[in-house]
């Protein structure tokens, strides 16, 4: 199955303008800036910028079942069918959420029903989307939305505790997009 964007972006939309207007800020951010790196991930960019545009998707209120918006927004995109295997699978595993799911006692029913795709360059990708975008839409660096993070969560939080395990790892992932970025020429 091949993901239209134009659905990608009715279900994002649907979910998150009216519900949580400030998630749907920062969705559409983080799909900016996947267009940006198209040039990066050529004929991937079609799925990095669905994943971008559905990656928070699991917040939705009508799709909470287990709180980790990860897991539930791939479970809920698989049963909608409006995504490839691809695209749920980089929503499920989006900016390390292996890390996470393991701080909530879910990492083995992520891994089994979403594994991580081999594709380091989409993968990174889809994280320094996530993580170079501000709660709003706008640009930051990965450092200052580590500590964004850190201070709405709070460092004992579940979040807190997998964000500090998880930022030297956000980082490199960053540093690996912005070098391969420039190595082609983009500019971000």
């Amino acid at each position: 199955m091949t993901t239209t964007l134009g659905h990608a972006y009715e279900v994002a939309e649907a979910l998150l303008s009216e519900s949580l207007p400030r998630r749907w800020a920062h969705t559409q951010g983080v799909a900016t800036c996947a267009k940006q790196l198209a040039p990066l991930v050529g004929d991937r960019a079609e799925a990095l910028e669905a994943a971008a545009v559905l990656h928070d998707v699991g917040y939705a209120p009508p799709l909470v079942v287990t709180g980790f918006h990860p897991l539930d927004g791939a479970r809920h995109l698989r049963t909608l069918g409006v995504v490839d295997d691809r695209v749920a699978r980089l929503v499920a595993n989006h900016s390390f959420a292996l890390m996470e799911a393991e701080e909530r006692g879910l990492r083995a029913e992520l891994a089994d029903e979403f594994p991580l795709l081999d594709d380091l360059l989409l993968v990174d990708a889809l994280v320094y989307c996530d993580m170079t975008t501000t709660p709003t839409g706008g640009r930051t660096t990965s450092d200052e939305r580590v500590a964004e993070i850190l201070g709405r969560y709070g460092e004992d939080s579940v979040v807190g505790r997998f964000i500090r395990r998880a930022a030297p790892e956000i980082h490199e992932s960053v540093g690996r997009v912005r070098a391969a970025a420039t190595e082609l020429g983009v500019v971000l």
